[in-house]
């Protein structure tokens, strides 16, 4: 019998057994999916979402310990070696599929981030948040791994990670572990159809600004959403995700040559640095952090991608394709900040594309090209979502399942409109979506997960620094979700 996990610590062995589905055969968990789906969620910032292939009641198949397995088999176990890739990557691909990742929309929004820290401070608060974002994607992978090759599971997403280190974690914790996983899924969810808020105020904003001056009209940028609605419903009622990767392309493209454009504009004709405060308030910080971690934070991406690589072990480290692609995606978010809100100042908009003039033809068209690349975003950041939710529902629609998926899918469109004709100012909404889902995905949540999964670790369980550090995760997680909803819930109440 393999000697129990506290009697292995106290010996200075750790070694836990594994843990093992609690099926008939103990078969070996494994994901579901395609490549298309793979790039998909990579892309828009969320897990793949399938679900792991033994069920039971709705739920991941309880793990337990296994007397069979000897525990040696612990150190022997690479989960690397046990994943089924049809299209596996290389480090070149990853690398590109992270920076695609994590380079959305929000670079655009990055000059306001500034104008809230000051033109020096927002920079290196900048490079701060990014490398702590960093870390904590280094943590979560790291946990990820660790978790496979323990329990004997060739890969793992955002949800599960959590589900299993809660499974695997101190005893009292176990009965948490589906609540763990419904949590995360949870916040995903709501992030994903925040951003999809985000991107009808975005759209509006962008084609009012255009139209109202060709037209000399002033209508209410609610009208604009209100009309987007049908457009939106029907492009939104295509539940085959081939026939959405069109868009993706074409909105790829859009946005490519029109961030392209709007550098161009922003360099031109630059003020003297003096001329720009170093420092803002301390007031206005928790807006910043909840519009650069709106920004910066691509926590969903990371699991996909090391999960669908050739060789995962060259995804963290150092020099690691990870920290390759966050040191490119921060100096760019960084650069575009620190330019735009140079060029601007205190006029800076929500969005830069609202900065652009007015008057002239190439300006005006990028407005309408970044508006079109979002708008067609929107049905693939509307995917993810739609599938979490009636996978969870879909047993209510019996026989009736078309019915029941086109009803959710044009109900929850509608439901994105309403809510953003409701809070229509963009900058407030970014730094809400920011501060609430993203400070607890891509900082508490790590840090947590961490926590539970290596709570009897020799290495780890008595170190300070493990506690301390992890502390300071959460505890900056927390105050910048209390700070940044608390002002942006003031901001939309001022506005």
């Amino acid at each position: 019998m393999p000697k129990s996990n506290s009697a292995a610590a106290l010996n200075g062995d750790y070694r836990q057994t594994p843990m093992v589905p609690k099926t008939k055969k103990n078969a070996t968990i494994v994901k579901g999916g395609t490549e298309l789906v793979d790039m998909m969620t990579v892309k828009y910032k969320c897990d793949k979402n399938t679900a792991m292939i033994n069920m039971e009641a709705g739920s991941t198949v309880p793990l337990v310990d296994s007397p069979n397995v000897d525990a040696e088999i612990d150190d022997d176990y690479n989960p690397f070696e046990h994943r089924k890739l049809t299209h596996p990557t290389s480090d070149y691909d990853t690398f590109i599929h992270l920076l695609k990742g994590s380079l959305g929309s929000g670079i655009l929004s990055m000059p306001r981030a500034v104008m809230h820290a000051g033109l020096w401070v927002g920079v290196l608060a900048t490079f701060a948040i990014g490398a702590i974002c960093t870390y904590c994607v280094h943590i979560l992978v790291k946990t990820a791994q660790h978790l496979c090759k323990r329990n004997h599971i060739p890969s793992l997403g955002f949800a599960e990670t959590a589900e299993i280190a809660f499974l695997s974690g101190p005893p009292a914790l176990h009965k948490y572990s589906r609540l763990a996983k419904a949590v995360i899924n949870t916040f995903l969810v709501i992030d994903l159809l925040g951003c999809c808020c985000i991107y009808v105020v975005f759209v509006s904003s962008n084609l009012k600004q255009v139209v109202d001056h060709y037209t000399g009209q002033d209508m209410d940028v609610r009208i604009y959403m209100a009309l987007l609605m049908p457009f939106l419903i029907l492009l939104n009622l295509i539940r085959n995700l081939k026939l959405l990767s069109p868009f993706s392309m074409i909105a790829n493209i859009l946005i490519g040559v029109g961030m392209a454009i709007s550098f161009y504009y922003i360099c031109i004709d630059l003020p003297p640095l003096d001329s720009r405060p170093v420092f803002a308030s301390w007031s206005q910080l928790p807006v910043f952090f909840g519009t650069a971690i709106f920004a910066l934070e691509g926590i969903g991406v990371v699991l996909p991608l090391e999960n669908n690589m050739e060789n995962p072990h060259h995804f963290i480290g150092c020099p690691s394709v990870l920290n390759l692609g966050m040191c490119i995606v921060v100096l760019m978010y960084s650069i575009t900040g620190f330019l735009g809100y140079l060029k601007y100042g205190e006029n800076t908009k929500a969005t830069v594309t609202l900065n652009l003039p007015t008057d002239q033809v190439m300006a005006q068209s990028v407005k309408v090209m970044i508006a079109l690349a979002v708008f067609l975003t929107y049905s693939l950041q509307f995917y993810v979502p739609m599938e979490i939710i009636w996978k969870n529902i879909k047993h209510r629609f019996e026989g009736k399942e078309n019915f029941g998926e086109y009803a959710l899918r044009i109900v929850t469109v509608i439901g994105t409109v309403l809510l953003a004709i409701a809070l229509p100012n963009l900058g407030p909404f970014i730094t809400l979506i920011g501060a609430v889902c993203l400070s607890t995905l891509g900082l508490m949540f790590p840090a947590i997960i961490e926590l539970v999964a290596f709570w009897n670790h020799p290495d780890y369980c008595n170190s300070k620094w493990f506690l301390i550090k992890n502390g300071f995760l959460v505890t900056f997680g927390v105050l910048g979700f209390i700070t940044g909803t608390k002002v942006s819930i003031q901001e939309f109440t001022e506005g």
